[in-house]
């Protein structure tokens, strides 16, 4: 078994890794400045270390931990603030990832897992489902930041020899997504049709996302640790999924959901789907919950929140 460390934590998908990672037996701590993240959702077998990824305390955690893998999820996550704030984006998502790559060398920890972006790398992609070959260009500073550490880890490998592989994530939903600050637009659709308030869908609600549960990409998380691979490897369900079509998904469950339209966000991408042959390849992963099943698991957890 393992020391791992997990930036990032507290957050949606890393408290779900971290619950994974400590049921598979090994031996965990988080580091996360609690931005976005909730304290309750940190494993009470994992330590904790509040530290935010861009000063130098993270020495220190790494000094007391000594971790062999690393997991970096710690972000910024908000694309529409790094459109705001493209410096803040860069100070957490390129600075800040630099920091944690650099601690890994000093420290010679054994492997790198660096969760990147599919939605937001490739742009408006030529090829649908897009592969790891497409070209990338991305439309953010999200995008671009969360690329320029792709480039970083492949700098620390050739110059350093860090073991490092890169995930590039589709669009993941599910619990503990809306609760700890990171809503997509399933946590908010779901909310907002438990609660039973207004919604809106931004345009024809025909554009597209490849929406990945966030169990199977925890899934693909864990595997990763045990591969070894110096590259990018795409984790989505290669399949387009309307705005309409999550709002049928609620529906289904029996929920009365009916949002209205406003006009569209200039600029937005119109469509986003990743191929997950390579995963299926490199990690034998593929995504098992489908859109209504994971919707449903959303809705019955969303359920249990106090609003």
């Amino acid at each position: 078994m393992s020391k791992i460390l997990v930036t990032g934590g507290a957050g949606f998908i890393g408290s779900t890794l971290v619950d994974k990672l400590i049921n598979e037996g090994h031996e965990v701590a988080v580091l996360d400045n609690l931005a976005s993240g909730k304290k309750d959702y940190i494993n009470s077998q994992a330590k904790f270390f509040e530290v935010d990824i861009c000063v130098p305390e993270v020495a220190e955690v790494f000094a007391t931990f000594q971790p062999e893998i690393v997991y970096h999820l710690a972000a910024q996550i908000d694309v529409r603030v790094s459109l705001n704030d493209p410096a803040l984006d860069n100070k957490i998502n390129a600075v800040g990832s630099l920091n944690i790559l650099e601690n890994c060398r000093l420290n010679n920890v054994k492997k790198f897992i660096f969760v990147s972006t599919g939605g937001a790398i490739y742009g408006e992609a030529e090829e649908i489902p897009t592969t790891e070959k497409a070209p990338t260009y991305p439309l953010s500073p999200y995008g671009i930041h969360k690329l320029t550490t792709e480039k970083y880890c492949k700098f620390y490998n050739e110059v350093h020899g860090l073991n490092y592989t890169i995930l590039r994530f589709a669009n993941v939903y599910g619990p503990r997504q809306y609760k700890g600050g990171e809503a997509g637009v399933v946590a908010i659709f779901i909310e907002h049709a438990v609660t039973g308030k207004t919604c809106f869908i931004n345009g024809d609600g025909l554009q597209t996302r490849d929406y990945v549960y966030v169990d199977d990409v925890v899934t693909a998380l864990s595997k990763a640790k045990e591969v070894n691979y110096q590259g990018e490897i795409n984790i989505g369900c290669a399949k387009e999924i309307t705005v309409l079509d999550i709002v049928e998904a609620i529906k289904k469950t029996g929920i009365d959901f009916s949002p209205e339209h406003k006009p569209g966000i200039p600029g937005e991408q119109r469509r986003s789907c990743l191929s997950y042959t390579l995963a299926n390849k490199i990690l034998g992963w593929e995504p098992t919950v489908d859109i209504n099943e994971g919707v449903k698991r959303t809705i019955e957890w969303t359920k249990t929140l106090t609003f």
